[in-house]
């Protein structure tokens, strides 16, 4: 794993991990319903992270965006795949979203070259 991808999880973990502990139940209950909304159903977990993913490429999102490219990984989609999710995500978000892609293509070479 590379050293960016390994930075990015563990922090992410060790700040959930901080934010949980907290027990607030508001939180924890949006944590849950993050969790619950990716899970198997009506659409396969590999549609909803493609979703995910491009939701969070118009909203901007460089955390939200790594995570998710993460996510596509491991669900088996292919560069072709992704660089059509990546356009989607330009066509809804517009001009602005193209920094973005920019980051989000460099850290997909990043996954692929694992």
């Amino acid at each position: 794993m590379s050293d960016q991808i390994k930075e990015f999880n563990d922090y992410r973990g060790k700040m959930n991990e901080v934010i949980l502990g907290k027990q607030n139940k508001v939180i924890n209950r949006l944590f849950n319903l993050d969790t619950n909304t990716y899970a198997e159903g009506a659409l396969s977990t590999k549609v909803k992270e493609m979703l995910g993913l491009v939701s969070s490429m118009v909203l901007r999102c460089d955390d939200c965006i790594k995570y998710h490219l993460g996510k596509c990984y491991e669900q088996g989609i292919n560069t072709e795949e992704m660089y059509e999710i990546f356009a989607v995500a330009n066509i809804v978000g517009g001009t602005i979203v193209i920094p973005h892609t920019r980051r989000a293509a460099e850290y997909w070479e990043i996954l692929q070259a694992q």
